[in-house]
This record gives structure tokens, sequence and C-alpha cells, in this order.
């Protein structure tokens, strides 16, 4: 069957105007073409949908079985074309964000409040994965964007880096906050809360603090940077993380210090190479980058 809307809108706007010349003009047809369409509608059904009588039509009785869904069906293609509007225009659609744990509690669902705020009509899904797993996720079009450690451990990826430094946390009592800026000579002696053990801000430490002939303990090691920050508010230890979640003002007790010489948290805001974003997507990017900013500095490496 090869039926088309302007069939069924013929059908609606004869069944509720009564004749031709109503519909045509409500249709902004000539008679003929309503005629015409008319014609390959019955045909095309099999069977006679108004009775003919001086130039009024009387809907048959299959015709009224047939009405209400020639009108669900046309307010069903009506909220499709509304709906194509608003993806084309942005305001509607989903997309799909994955992160490993140092943006999953402290940035991505503040992000995604303040873009749901402006945008009600698009649903946003947020995965917490490892990075490798959040890169595999982007890599196989499974996600629209990736906020992961750096490097990059796939290919076939678009990749921004981002450099943040990192804070010292501590309680809001510890002695520490006596000082502006915490230096490994401050941190000899003290149990210290770690990454993973082996994650890049961890070796860093490490290697600042043999330069400085400082010993520490490393307490326990909490795998996000967020749990090192409630430990910290826990138990009085002390941590270094990344500043989204070092400067996060959460009434926890917990307070930062810069700590020098400095430590950087570089993470990559990855899409898929050989796929552009949507509109939808790209909306949130946008929203992204300006929840990020603030944390960025400088990368010198770039410029060597």
């Amino acid at each position: 069957m090869r039926l088309k809307i302007r069939h069924l809108e013929v059908f609606n706007a004869l069944f509720e105007a009564g004749s031709v010349s109503r519909a045509a003009l409500r249709l902004n047809l000539s008679q003929p073409a309503v005629s015409v369409a008319l014609g390959k509608l019955e045909e095309e059904f099999g069977m006679k949908l108004f009775h003919r009588d001086r130039g009024f039509f009387a809907p048959t009785r299959e015709a009224v079985l047939l009405r209400e869904e020639v009108r669900h069906g046309l307010a069903a293609l009506t909220r499709i074309d509304q709906r194509a509007d608003e993806i084309r225009a942005g305001s509607a659609g989903a997309i799909s964000v994955a992160t490993n744990g140092a943006m999953s509690v402290n940035m991505l669902p503040r992000v995604i409040a303040e873009f749901q705020k402006e945008n009600p009509g698009i649903r946003t899904n947020l995965h917490v994965r490892s990075s490798r797993r959040v890169a595999s996720m982007v890599a196989s079009r499974q996600v629209d964007i990736g906020l992961i450690d750096a490097p990059m451990p796939v290919a076939g990826l678009e990749g921004e880096q981002m450099r943040m430094e990192c804070v010292c946390v501590m309680t809001k009592d510890d002695p520490l906050t006596s000082h502006e800026v915490i230096t490994p000579q401050l941190l000899s002696g003290r149990r210290v809360i770690g990454v993973t053990g082996d994650h890049s801000v961890d070796r860093q430490f490490e290697d600042q603090m043999v330069r400085a002939d400082a010993v520490y303990e490393r307490s326990c090691t909490s795998y996000f940077y967020a749990l090192a920050r409630n430990m910290v508010a826990a138990g009085g230890d002390v941590s270094i993380i990344d500043p989204v979640n070092g400067k996060a003002d959460l009434k926890d007790g917990v307070v930062w210090r810069k700590f020098h010489p400095p430590i950087y948290h570089d993470m990559v805001v990855i899409t898929h190479r050989g796929q552009p974003l949507g509109i939808a997507a790209k909306l949130f990017l946008d929203k992204l980058h300006e929840g990020l900013k603030p944390f960025a500095v400088k990368d010198d490496r770039a410029e060597q």
C-alpha cells in the first residue's frame, strides 16, 4: 500500500468539512486535486469512504471506523515534524558521556544539572568507568564524549588535553593551615592518602618528596580523588588531589592549600575522530568546557 500523507489530510478535511469545495479551501488545494486524492485513497483501501450527494460528502460506516486512526496518525506525524525541528535546533535528543572517577563526583553532576536547566528536552546519560574503558566506549561510538586521564590509550580519537594544578587538602584544624603554600618539607613525617600508589599524581608526589629528602607514610589509597577528600575529612590525614575535588565547597571541614613544587593532573576530553558530534552533544561540550576552564592552567609542554 502506497499511502501518502496528503491522502490522509484529504480524508480528514472531507470528514470534517463535508464537501470538496470546503476541504480544498482548508488544504489550499484545487477541487480536482482533492477529488483525485480521495479516489486514490479509496482505491488503495479497496472500499468506498464517502457517500456523494449533490456536492455533499457523508462518511461511510467504514470511514467512521477509520477516522480515529487517521486523526491519531496525522497527530503523530505532526509530533515527528516538531521533534525533528527540536533536534535540529539542539533542544531535544539524548547524549551519552563517560568519565573516569576524577570528574564524576564534583564536576559532571553540576555541569549536567546546569545543562539540563538550559536544555530540558535533552536527556543526558552518564557512565563512570576506568580511563581505558571510557576510551574504548568512545572509540566504538557507545558514548559521545569521554573524560580520561592522559595519555589517550587507543587510536581513532580526537583529544583535547587539559592540565590542572593539584592542591593539598587537610582538615580545617590541621596545623598546616597556617601555611599558604605546602611544600614537601612540611609533609615530612605526615601520613598521606594516595590515589592508587602508581597514579601519575602519586609518582609526581613521590619524586618531589625524594628530591626534598622528606620522608612520609602513605596511609592508604583511595582510587578516586573525591574519596581521598572524604578520607581526609574522616581521619585527619592529608592528600594531594585535583583542584576540582580539592577546591569544592562541600562544608565538610576540609580546606585546601597550594602545593609547591606543582603537581599536575592531566586529563583529556575525547570524542570519536570519524564521527562529528550532533548538535546536542556540541552544546554539552561547550557547557563542559565552561565548567573546566576555571581549573585549567597553562601547559608549558605545548610550547616546547
